[in-house]
């Protein structure tokens, strides 16, 4: 029988003879050596600088202190896996200020920016509250903490799809739409707050279905359309003589956030729910103001 390809006979890189040569198809040198200069485009996506890692690192870093809630939150060390998620938010609001600054965005940490805000503020506030009291609704514990999750992940990919809106009116980069990721999972966690200031000891036998029907409705206040203040322009300056007072009240939230932070995440989750009326309004009022002065004489 004959062989169904003929022998390979190797020949010196440049003989005629050879079967290669004579087939007029060079052989492929995968050990020769790399040719000595490399296209400048290959050696800008080699190197790249350090600046540019420094803002994933953040984020990583966020992710890390997610998932290690829930590590806790199956110890049942809820004290430190709140802390844990409170210290990702602050990451998560560091991370993209520290790569404006350097100036080392990127699609890259977008996106992995958006998958670390679902396993910080949707993943892991979810399977902590149900670690805390809705395993002991069952099923529908369960169901409440997957739609909170799920509500986390719609919200981000609404918000990635309308983060580059060209029809936007200048004004709108004041609000967000519905509650943002990270203000919902602290906002999620209060009744655990006033489980820790002892407030819910009385309530033993209705905590779980009013945890449940709270989370829930989090987790809608998350996917609305319901205009929140986002403050991004008001802290982008300060008033020259505001400049020591405002250092003075950072220091000391700082200060009752290590010797108070129950009671300080409670009153600024209160605080928080009580101002989204406040900035309907403000929404509403902004958009009658606009509406009236596009409106034609008559």
């Amino acid at each position: 029988m004959k062989a169904p390809f003929p022998d390979y006979k190797p020949g010196k890189k440049g003989d005629e003879t050879s079967d290669a040569a004579v087939a007029g198809v060079d052989p492929p040198h995968i050990f020769d050596d790399a040719p000595p200069e490399e296209p400048a485009q290959y050696a800008r996506l080699r190197d790249v600088p350090f600046r540019m890692l420094v803002p994933n690192l953040i984020t990583l870093g966020a992710i890390c202190s997610g998932l290690t809630a829930v590590r806790l939150a199956f110890e049942g060390r809820f004290q430190l896996a709140i802390v844990a998620i409170v210290f990702a938010a602050c990451l998560d609001a560091l991370d993209g200020r520290v790569a404006r600054f350097l100036k080392s965005t990127s699609s890259f940490g977008e996106q992995m920016d958006s998958l670390a805000d679902f396993v910080n503020f949707g993943v892991a506030p979810a399977l902590v509250l149900y670690l805390w009291t809705l395993r002991d609704a069952q099923s529908l514990g369960w169901i409440a903490a997957l739609i909170f999750a799920i509500c986390g992940c719609l919200r981000l990919a609404r918000f990635n799809v309308t983060l580059d809106s060209e029809d936007k009116r200048d004004w709108e980069v004041d609000f967000f739409v519905g509650v943002p990721a990270p203000a919902g999972a602290i906002l999620v966690m209060l009744p655990i707050y006033l489980g820790l200031l002892g407030f819910l000891e009385r309530f033993d036998a209705i905590v779980t279905w009013a945890t449940l029907a709270y989370v829930l409705f989090i987790g809608f206040l998350m996917t609305s359309s319901l205009p929140t203040w986002s403050g991004k322009r008001s802290v982008q300056r300060i008033s020259r003589h505001l400049v020591v007072p405002v250092m003075i009240g950072l220091m000391l939230l700082i200060v009752f956030l290590f010797s108070y932070p129950w009671l300080l995440l409670t009153i600024g989750a209160l605080a928080y729910l009580a101002t989204i009326p406040f900035s309907i309004r403000d929404w509403r009022r902004r958009d009658a103001s606009e509406s009236s002065q596009e409106a034609p004489a008559p």
